[in-house]
């Protein structure tokens, strides 16, 4: 057919053009994306800002670094230190990750690679449903069944591996452990769904390829759904650390709310969340209480903010294709530089 069959003689617009009107849902669509990403940008400057002036109250009186760092949390005294709900926050949070990102690889290989297929949709939705469960629910169960349950197990590893570093003494019940065992249940589903999605994305000739070399099913999932997935599970084993360090009700109820370092492991504590949830209702009336307060908030927004930062870098690193690009960079530059000693030979 040719071409002019669609060129109107009196040179006006193509059969094959859309009109302006036409084309106007585009444009709308484009703009309005584009005005809800800034606006995400906007919100979170707002966030920042708005923390940092409500915390000028409690930085003024003594100072940023005495806040974050001193370990004294003493409201009756107005002196705040929060370097103990610091420690809490990670600590915990670093318990939850120990736990619950192996846990979670594991289900997400085993729903991929070794659940037989008419169980694989009733394993994903069970262990999806973990995240339904609200976290009061989470914390009212440790506090009723596991910090009793396990209080005997918990005296015991104290006891037995009081030798080991931050082991040893007398084990009250709440504590950084059970804190840290109830964060890991709660981050499992996310972690683990994510996984499992990039468990899925393994190209196939890489598992046949090495299950065609004669390797066995375990050294297929060490050799190559591993190696290529590491990125993937890297990153959500940072979202899943962001969930752990902004969790509150859950925390508030079995920590323990001890604003000092524990020695144990095992010892209560306190976290930046849960004193905010936990003590923001009487430091209401007070201006110096509810700007440390609104510090512990500001304190716990950097610190997400650079584990998400850390979780970007770490994916990026990780990233297959990332990864091949720099090799092919590295080759190339090795043969530039070996260039000219070759063709003097």
């Amino acid at each position: 057919m040719e071409a002019g069959a669609f060129t109107p003689a009196g040179g006006g617009r193509s059969v094959l053009e859309r009109s302006p009107l036409a084309r106007l849902p585009d444009r709308a669509l484009k703009w309005i994306l584009t005005g809800l990403s800034f606006a995400i940008l906007v919100l979170l400057v707002y966030f920042f800002g708005k923390l940092t002036s409500e915390s000028t109250t409690v930085f003024d009186q003594q100072g940023i670094f005495s806040y974050v760092f001193s370990n004294d949390w003493n409201p009756s005294a107005q002196h705040f230190g929060a370097f103990p709900l610091v420690f809490g926050s990670i600590i915990t949070s670093v318990i939850a990750l120990v736990i619950g990102v192996p846990i979670a690889v594991a289900v997400a290989i085993f729903i991929v690679e070794l659940c037989p297929r008419r169980l694989r949709t009733p394993m994903t939705v069970l262990v999806e449903l973990l995240a339904a469960v609200p976290s009061v629910v989470y914390g009212l169960w440790g506090v009723f069944f596991l910090i009793p349950k396990l209080r005997p197990a918990m005296q015991w590893a104290a006891d037995t591996f009081s030798f080991l570093p931050w082991v040893g003494g007398h084990v009250a019940g709440p504590s950084y452990f059970i804190a840290g065992l109830i964060l890991a249940i709660m981050i499992l589903p996310i972690v683990s769904a994510i996984s499992r999605e990039v468990v899925a994305t393994v190209p196939a000739d890489h598992k046949e390829a090495a299950l065609a070399l004669g390797a066995t099913r375990w050294e297929m999932i060490r050799t190559a759904i591993l190696p290529y997935s590491r990125a993937g599970i890297a990153g959500a084993s940072m979202l899943g650390l962001g969930r752990a360090l902004g969790e509150t009700i859950a925390v508030v109820l079995v920590i323990g709310n001890a604003p000092t370092i524990g020695h144990q492991i095992f010892d209560q504590g306190y976290s930046l969340a849960a004193v905010i949830a936990n003590e923001f209702g009487e430091a209401a009336s007070i201006p110096v209480y509810s700007s440390a307060l609104f510090a512990a908030g500001l304190l716990l927004f950097v610190v997400t903010l650079i584990i998400n930062a850390l979780a970007r870098q770490v994916v990026n690193l990780g990233d297959p294709e990332r990864r091949a690009a720099r090799a092919r960079r590295k080759a190339r530059r090795t043969v530039a530089g070996g260039a000219p000693e070759g063709g003097a030979a």
